[in-house]
């Protein structure tokens, strides 16, 4: 608020039990300069522990406040700061973290978001121990510590980093509490400009920012409640507070000297500063008591307000005292008050102190008559939050639902979300089930695929969730999408395209791929890895798979030497093992049925025919002798003329050698193999594999080759019509 002489001044209200004082002021460099202040009592007793019970009342002494001073100050005042009292005042002390993929470089984005998620973690502890009938929305919150790759941190931006965490403490509190203040400034005929609580006003004056790396607990003894916040390490470490505080003693007073409220507290004033207490009780007969009689009277109610106290403070601090206790707040100049505090906490009595002008040092008082004492640190500290962290509620209309937030100056759609309890999975981009599996032993993980982020509408128009909250918008969010879920095979892992294993076999190497065993059971490439899935590469072979592998058969008759030892087609061959054995021989009846099958069998993408024949003895081929005049011919069946004979075309080929007409004749051809002229003589047709009984080519030294056979520069099939003048290339094609 601004005045016609531009000063930035601020008005605080610090709304009591007892009575509401009202500071005006402005902030001028590291100093801050007061105007004007006014107190005022309430008439009757509207407010109780801190909390408004009667509206109307508590607003008319906020209007008589507020009228004063404006008449004082000769300006209007149309905006407020107040502050909440902690009588259910509910705090969450938690520990988040977040790990990044992999290191990234901190920013402002993921710190924010590092808060929120520990705003949220508070939010779902206290819901889960709420045994009140109140309804709490976070009102503020104050981080301990962050940390890098579990190093304390004071700020984290910036700096690289893995995995970031931080402590944090987040204060709650009840619905009813903030509407029953907003209400009354609003019958004032005011806006509440900044909210904060009445433990963060009074802690901003009494314990600056370079005493807070000390063990410091400060406590504001009001007339409902005492407030305490505890410092460490350069952070305030907790808040909490006790329903004990002067009003207890106030009626004491009352009860034993039949007394009005109002008298009491005047009596229990006075016996803080003079010898002698002078009254009338409600009969109107005047008394004069020594100071005294109302000590020992209070005495116990401050024991065991001191025990509370003190127990309240060892529980914010970790089950154990603190360096040194600041005390502030009306309450706290009752007498015997420090004294008792100091001995609860097991310390020196000049370790536990009222805190007035001691703190109020950078405070100036246009008033004169202002005494710097423990009443004012609170107004004061309500006034200096105002500059330091504006706060505020605001109301919004989020999926159809009035929400109202507590404004902390850097609102965003998050925290609508999180305030409306709107599922924090259904925010941000969801991705699929991730598979961790092991591979020989080490541990692996595929993500799945990230899915789409939140849809975010405010006031019909699609905007960013971190986008700053505006009040009385319109929000609408569509969940966010899950990814799809994380597949891998066995063939995408780098150890099985990259990892084989070799062999010596008859003196040749030969290269394998490695086995891959799943959970103890081999797979193939193409095998899906499922989720907690063990992967072991094989790095041997028995010696049946490895015959397998190459295609080759094993001779049973003859023995396995495997590292010059006998061995069985189970025994394990080994990287490098050297392993020798014979094949199985082979006969072929080449019939075109038989031939058309090898041909299927080993037909390649090649320019030339390879075919894979395995090690063994020179093939004995049975020659399809031709019928000579000597041979009786197995007599033809007879048909009729019109009717066609009913054997297949097939069975028909394969007879005709045994079924020579009269015309045709036994020939000789000329054929060139491998660049030699040869005669092939004796039938009346010749086939390509009919060669190997006029050509040398000992097919028992393949080696793991696989053989190339042309006919006139192409592939050849071993059923191919030899003619006269053919020219045929046999040969093996070497390993590469």
């Amino acid at each position: 608020m601004t005045d016609n002489t531009a000063k930035d001044y601020v008005f605080g209200l610090d709304i009591g039990t007892r009575n509401v004082v009202g500071t005006v002021g402005y902030r001028d460099g590291k100093e801050f300069y007061v105007a004007a202040q006014y107190s005022q009592e309430h008439e009757t007793r509207a407010m109780l522990d801190g909390q408004i019970h009667d509206i109307g009342r508590v607003a008319r002494v906020i209007r008589e406040v507020k009228e004063h001073l404006e008449e004082y100050l000769d300006m209007e005042l149309k905006e407020v700061c107040i502050a909440a009292a902690g009588r259910v005042l509910k705090t969450v002390t938690t520990t988040v973290d977040h790990e990044f993929p992999e290191e990234t470089v901190v920013t402002g984005e993921h710190v924010h978001t590092l808060d929120l998620l520990g705003v949220d973690h508070a939010q779902q502890i206290l819901k889960e121990k709420n045994d009140t009938k109140y309804k709490f929305y976070c009102v503020g919150y104050s981080v301990i510590k962050y940390y890098i790759n579990d190093e304390v941190f004071s700020n984290i931006e910036g700096h690289k980093a893995e995995r970031i965490a931080e402590d944090i403490v987040v204060t709650f509190l009840p619905e009813d509490v903030v509407d029953g203040l907003y209400a009354a400034v609003a019958q004032a005929g005011m806006e509440v400009a900044n909210l904060t609580l009445e433990p963060i006003a009074a802690i901003n004056v009494a314990i600056p920012e370079a005493y807070r790396m000390l063990n410091i607990a400060l406590v504001d003894v009001g007339a409902g409640t005492s407030d305490i916040s505890v410092t460490r390490d350069g952070s305030i470490i907790a808040y909490g507070m006790i329903p004990y505080a002067g009003d207890e003693l106030t009626e004491l007073i009352v009860q034993k000297y039949l007394v009005d409220f109002n008298t009491a507290e005047e009596m229990k004033q006075m016996s803080g500063v003079d010898e002698e207490v002078e009254f009338k009780d409600i009969m109107f007969i005047s008394h004069t008591i020594k100071s005294k009689e109302i000590w020992e009277l209070t005495e116990p109610a401050v024991d065991r307000m001191t025990t509370e106290v003190a127990n309240k403070i060892k529980e914010l601090n970790g089950s154990k005292t603190v360096s040194a206790t600041f005390v502030v707040g009306g309450g706290g100049k009752i007498h015997g008050f420090t004294e008792m505090l100091a001995e609860k906490l097991d310390l020196p009595k000049e370790r536990v102190a009222l805190r007035g002008e001691q703190v109020l040092q950078s405070v100036r008082f246009a008033q004169e008559e202002i005494v710097k004492d423990p009443l004012i640190v609170t107004p004061v500290g309500i006034c200096l939050n105002y500059y330091d962290q504006k706060n505020n509620f605001v109301m919004v209309h989020f999926n159809g639902e009035r929400i109202k937030l507590y404004d902390n100056s850097h609102l965003t759609i998050v925290d609508t979300a999180m305030q409306a309890g709107f599922p924090n999975e259904d925010l941000f981009p969801k991705r699929g089930k991730s598979i961790e599996f092991t591979v020989n032993g080490k541990q692996r993980l595929v993500r799945g695929e990230a899915g789409e982020s939140a849809v975010v509408r405010v006031d019909g128009k699609v905007v960013s969730i971190n986008s700053p909250l505006q009040p009385n918008s319109d929000i609408v969010i569509e969940p966010s999408t899950a990814g799809k879920d994380a597949e891998y095979t066995i063939e995408q892992l780098e150890e099985y395209t990259s990892s084989t294993i070799s062999f010596m076999v008859n003196g040749k190497t030969i290269i394998c791929p490695k086995f891959v065993e799943v959970n103890g059971v081999l797979q193939p490439g193409s095998y899906r890895i499922c989720d907690q899935d063990r992967i072991e590469l094989r790095n041997y072979y028995t010696v049946r798979q490895l015959a397998e592998f190459m295609d080759v058969q094993i001779d049973d008759e003859k023995e396995i030497i495997l590292n010059g030892k006998p061995a069985d087609p189970e025994s394990l061959v080994y990287e490098n093992f050297e392993l020798e054995w014979e094949v199985s021989e082979v006969s072929y009846a080449y019939t075109y049925e038989s031939a058309e099958e090898v041909l299927s069998e080993s037909k390649t993408d090649g320019d030339m025919q390879e075919v894979a024949l395995p090690e063994q003895e020179p093939i004995e081929v049975q020659q399809i002798e031709a019928v000579t005049e000597e041979q009786e011919p197995e007599p033809l069946r007879e048909v009729p003329e019109d009717q066609e004979p009913e054997q297949s075309k097939e069975m028909q080929e394969i007879a005709e050698p045994e079924e020579l007409s009269e015309n045709r004749e036994i020939q000789d051809i000329h054929i060139t193999v491998n660049g030699d002229v040869l005669e092939l003589s004796g039938k009346e047709e010749y086939i390509f594999v009919d060669i190997f009984n006029f050509f040398d080519f000992d097919l028992s030294q393949s080696n793991g080759r696989a053989v190339v056979t042309t006919i006139n520069g192409e592939d050849a099939q071993y059923t191919k019509v030899l003619k006269d003048g053919d020219e045929i290339e046999i040969y093996w094609k070497e390993n590469e």
